[in-house]
């Protein structure tokens, strides 16, 4: 009988192992691992939403943001700025039905100084499972010459606001860790690394980093950036060698630190000023894409200590104008967006890029990637699905019927696409959807 029960529960165990994988979820920025892949195998490949295929379901959410939307259970964040008001908002809904459970008001403060293309409510939640945070600038309406420009104008300078809420919207804490101005506006998606919160500060005034105490919201530590220059990278977290490193680009240089104490394991000056798209890894090397004012793709071996500039670049391509949206690794192959539309594959070993195209008008959100398909969605809401390898294969086109400029998010084998106006949710059991 002790073995029959034993026999039982292998299959009862390995029968719910493909449920939760197809169940994962998509905690933070770019998701489980932070480098926008999916372990679901039933994403859909192909949906019209103006002609209802494949949508289940559509929400209204009040004020306008740019973030992603973060998934866990049967729970989704996505936050919010009301205009009009001037209230920033963190709404939270049913993952399964799109039902608005509840909204907060995390702060009510004057519409910052920002890029065109950015939101007063741009930096993507993450979650824990237990508790929700999230960070917005507050400024007043104190204007200062705007710094690193090259037309004068006044902007207004602030600071970074970072709140915990639990699942039902009961604030935790709410501190302010650090000054911020700068000229394009405010976006810093937090990261989650053991008992820590940490924030990515670079700016165009004194950067920083700063690690924040899960529970309470107390400063744990917090480095200055060797630049003071804007830049808005979320840092990626790997385990290699038995080393834990933070890698991210931006304050015009590229730079891997231990997430428990700030410090840093090695640092690559330049190649560029300013930095957005958040950096991926392999398992062999670090994939940087970046910027402004001039263009660069690198690959980068992530064992060195100290300046490593002149030693550790394994490749360095200049041929993507790559600034916005953050690039995906899948099987050897390195995925591009130019933010003007165009998409470029690299082979990952080395550098070589086999193919360039134009897939759209223009991106703003960042590639994701799930059972070996690549999705670029478009500022237009165009979604073209390309399959990696040597040659451009576009495998379909989706329709969205509003803009977008957010990234999407994977959960529960299901796609959800921050619009304009609505949060969507498209998936495979739905009619006519693949």
């Amino acid at each position: 009988m002790k073995r029959v029960v034993q026999v039982l529960l292998v299959l009862v165990v390995t029968l719910a192992l493909p449920l939760t994988l197809s169940a994962e979820n998509w905690p933070g920025w770019r998701g489980p691992r932070g480098d926008g892949t999916s372990s679901s195998r039933k994403v859909p490949v192909r949906w019209d939403v103006p002609a209802g295929k494949g949508l289940l379901w559509k929400t209204a959410i009040p004020g306008t943001g740019h973030a992603s939307p973060i998934i866990h259970g049967d729970r989704t964040f996505v936050v919010s700025c009301d205009n009009e008001t001037h209230n920033r908002l963190l709404v939270c809904l049913d993952s399964h039905t799109g039902r608005i459970l509840w909204q907060r008001r995390v702060i009510k403060a004057s519409l910052e100084s920002k890029h065109g293309l950015n939101s007063f409510a741009s930096s993507t939640p993450v979650t824990d499972g237990r508790l929700v945070y999230v960070t917005f600038l507050e400024v007043s309406d104190k204007k200062v010459p705007a710094p690193n420009v090259g037309t004068a104008r006044l902007i207004t300078p602030g600071r970074m606001v970072v709140a915990a809420y639990d699942n039902d919207g009961k604030l935790k804490w709410i501190v302010k860790p650090g000054s911020f101005v700068s000229a394009h506006g405010y976006c810093s998606s937090p990261v989650i690394y053991k008992d820590l919160l940490i924030v990515n500060g670079d700016h165009d005034g004194k950067g920083y980093l700063v690690a924040l105490d899960r529970k309470t919201g107390k400063t744990a530590w917090k480095v200055d950036r060797k630049y003071g220059i804007r830049s808005y990278v979320t840092p990626l977290i790997r385990k290699i060698d038995g080393r834990v490193q933070m890698v991210v680009s931006g304050s015009q240089h590229v730079a891997s630190f231990d997430p428990s104490d700030g410090a840093r394991h090695w640092i690559i000056e330049g190649p560029t000023e300013q930095y957005v798209a958040s950096m991926v890894y392999d398992g062999k090397l670090f994939f940087m894409a970046a910027g402004y004012p001039t263009y660069h793709v690198m690959g980068i071996r992530p064992d060195g200590r100290g300046d490593v500039t002149e030693t550790h670049v394994a490749w360095h391509a200049k041929n993507a104008r790559c600034y916005v949206p953050s690039p995906v690794v899948v099987d050897g192959h390195l995925l591009v967006a130019d933010d003007r539309g165009t998409a470029n594959c690299f082979n990952t070993r080395t550098g070589e890029r086999l193919w360039q195209g134009r897939l759209g008008r223009h991106y703003s959100g960042s590639l994701v990637t799930a059972a070996g398909l690549v999705y670029f969605i478009a500022d237009d809401g165009v979604t073209k699905i390309v399959k990696p390898g040597p040659k451009l294969e576009v495998v379909a086109t989706n329709q969205l019927g509003e803009f977008t400029y957010a990234s999407p998010a994977i959960a529960h084998d299901r796609l959800y696409i921050r619009g304009e106006r609505n949060l969507f949710c498209v998936g495979r059991d739905a009619a006519g959807s693949q």
